[in-house]
């Protein structure tokens, strides 16, 4: 009886992180949604990027530098975009093209749907005025 209450809890705790995760992620994904721009077709890339952040099972944040970020929106099924480590990006003559590229994850491709640049100045001078 005793190991069946330890694993319920355990499993309510790791359904808790779990929510906890999506709860911020969607969050997340909301504040840079406020702040991205309109589509754009494709974005310059020198085959390195300084920083990304998954938000969701089809967009993810990508820096090409460390105050020029993208939103970008991949076509599903993009399978563990949300919990994978690491990803990559096409790109043809150091641009990466809306319905041409794709990010890389794992051992698939994810068509890229959608490019949206993020006004960093902007959100970061909102983040500095609203911080208490």
């Amino acid at each position: 009886m005793l190991n069946q209450r330890a694993l319920l809890a355990s499993a309510v705790a790791l359904l808790a992180a779990c929510a906890s995760v999506q709860h911020r992620k969607t969050e997340q994904l909301q504040q840079y949604l406020q702040y991205a721009q309109a589509p754009v077709d494709s974005f310059t890339y020198l085959g390195h990027f300084d920083d990304w952040q998954s938000l969701s099972d089809t967009q993810l944040v990508v820096w090409t530098t460390f105050n020029e970020p993208y939103l970008i929106t991949v076509r599903p099924p993009c399978i563990d975009l949300q919990f994978t480590q690491r990803v990559g990006l096409t790109s043809t003559a150091g641009t990466v093209t809306n319905n041409l590229d794709s990010v890389i994850l794992e051992h698939q491709r994810c068509q890229i749907t959608q490019i949206r640049p993020i006004d960093h100045g902007k959100m970061q001078a909102d983040l500095r005025k609203n911080k208490p």
